[in-house]
C-alpha cells in the first residue's frame, strides 16, 4: 500500500555546502541501486563514493546553468534534485534542453509525492532559465522511477543497450 503524500510538511530550496555530507551520501546510495539493478552496467559504491559525490555536487553549486535542489521536512533532508540547462549535444543528438541527472529521495521515504516535488521544482527552474524540454535517463529496470516519470510526462525516447566485450 503507498504511503500518504506529505507534501504540506516539505520544503524544497537550494542546495548549500552544508548539505553536501548528506547529499553525498544520498549520491552514494543512487550508485549502489543502479549497481544493484545491473552490476555489469554500473558502478559500485566505493567507501570513498559520499565523500566524492558530495565534493562533486558542491563543485556545482555556483554554476550558473546548474540547479541542485534538496527537499526537507523538520526531520532533515529527504532527497535532492541535480540539474543543467544545456545546450546542442550532438553525440545523443539533442538540441537545447533541461537535463535532469540525478533525482534521489531516501528510500524511507519514497512514494510520499517528494521525488514528484523535486522534479516539478526542477523542472520550473530549468524553464526559467529557458529550458522548452526537459530530459533524463533512468535505469530500465527501475520500475518505480519510470512510473513517475511516465506519470510527469516524460516519454521514453532512446534505449541504451550494453554487452560486455567477452560475451561473444
Amino acid at each position: 500500500m503507498a504511503k500518504k503524500p506529505v507534501e504540506h510538511a516539505v520544503r524544497i530550496r537550494p542546495a548549500t555546502s552544508a548539505d553536501m555530507d548528506i547529499l553525498g551520501g544520498f549520491g552514494a546510495l543512487l550508485v549502489a541501486l543502479h549497481h544493484e539493478l545491473d552490476p555489469r552496467r554500473f558502478i559500485e559504491a566505493a567507501k570513498s563514493t559520499p565523500l566524492r559525490y558530495g565534493q562533486f555536487l558542491k563543485s556545482q553549486l555556483a554554476e550558473p546553468d546548474v540547479i541542485v535542489i534538496v527537499a526537507e521536512d523538520d526531520s532533515g533532508l529527504l532527497g535532492y534534485a541535480y540539474a543543467a540547462s544545456e545546450g546542442f549535444d550532438y553525440m545523443s543528438l539533442r538540441g537545447p534542453a533541461g537535463v535532469i541527472h540525478d533525482l534521489f529521495v531516501d528510500p524511507g521515504r519514497r512514494r510520499e509525492g517528494v521525488g514528484r516535488m523535486l522534479l516539478e521544482a526542477a523542472m520550473a527552474r530549468l524553464k526559467s532559465l529557458g529550458a522548452e524540454r526537459f530530459v533524463l535517463s533512468t535505469a530500465h529496470r527501475n520500475d518505480v522511477a519510470r512510473s513517475l516519470f511516465s506519470a510527469m510526462g516524460f516519454r521514453p525516447t532512446m534505449v541504451e543497450m550494453t554487452r560486455e566485450a567477452d560475451a561473444g
